[in-house]
């Protein structure tokens, strides 16, 4: 199965113009086609190595205790549907973010830029794993530099899990978005806020059961989040993201702009809705 990452590729290389980063499809090959719940670490580390080098080039990716932490389940439910949550403990450090699912056909699930509006303490999203593997999300500091924190989920045949409903249904109201905003604190300075997409994310690893067919990949590729004129968080996403996407996120409200969201796919299905503001607590 080809990999489905060059959109990914192309949007860090604007993140990070120094990195000898890969412009093309991330296909891995030797180490990386070991992937199995029998991996030694050693094993585990040299497909890293190899993933790592594909995205970032030679650019230094330093370890992290604090900048970044992973929560995921050990033992996924739900192989097609994992929660992940990524904490920026020094958020103010911050330009954004990358997930990995190393063992993934696709491993580069998600790179998130962080806008003048967001406030990048958390991102939650679900995703698909399809194999036992460490899960890296590697940040991006505004002062260039990179740094990696991993857990290891076990989960199997996420990519390819039926989505349980004939193609023509998981398609219906395609596009269509929610977003809820918590309530916030008194004088809490940012809003968190929960947006739903409506969308099968087809992976292209799914058989329609019914034609016993390969359903073709057809998934989101891009999230632009902006208040007015000033952008939140844009989110390009590949396979890996779950059918049906959910990113929970934060972001600091100013004026009484809607927050607009656009969506778009590989298939040139492009969607935008707007949603307002709740006013802020007393």
């Amino acid at each position: 199965m080809k990999p489905f990452t060059a959109a990914l590729a192309l949007s860090l290389a604007a993140a990070l113009p120094t990195a000898a980063l890969f412009a093309g499809p991330v296909l891995f090959t030797g180490a990386a086609l070991a992937a199995g719940a029998s991996d030694t670490d050693a094993e585990r580390l040299a497909r890293w190595n190899e993933i790592r080098t594909s995205i970032f080039g030679d650019k230094a990716v330093q370890p992290t205790d604090t900048l970044v932490t992973v929560d995921a389940p050990v033992r996924a439910l739900d192989a097609a549907l994992v929660p992940i949550t990524l904490t920026m403990p020094e958020k103010d450090k911050v330009a954004g973010v990358s997930l990995v699912i190393d063992d993934n056909p696709s491993p580069y699930a998600a790179n998130i830029t962080f806008g003048p509006a967001a406030d990048p303490g958390e991102i939650k999203l679900r995703v698909r794993v399809n194999n036992y593997t460490n899960v890296h999300a590697v940040v991006r500091t505004k002062d260039g530099g990179l740094f990696e924190t991993a857990k290891f989920v076990k989960a199997s045949g996420g990519c390819s899990a039926p989505m349980g409903m004939s193609d023509e249904e998981a398609m219906k109201g395609m596009g269509d978005m929610r977003m809820k905003f918590a309530e916030a604190a008194p004088g809490a300075k940012s809003t968190e806020a929960t947006l739903m997409i409506r969308h099968p994310n087809f992976s292209g690893m799914q058989m329609n059961q019914i034609t016993r067919d390969y359903t073709p990949a057809r998934y989101i590729q891009k999230v632009v989040v902006s208040q007015g004129d000033r952008n939140i968080l844009t989110l390009d996403g590949d396979i890996s993201i779950a059918s049906n996407p959910v990113i929970n996120f934060a972001f600091l409200p100013e004026g009484k702009a809607p927050v607009t969201v656009v969506a778009s796919d590989n298939q040139n299905g492009r969607w935008e809705h707007s949603f307002p503001v709740p006013s802020p607590s007393n």
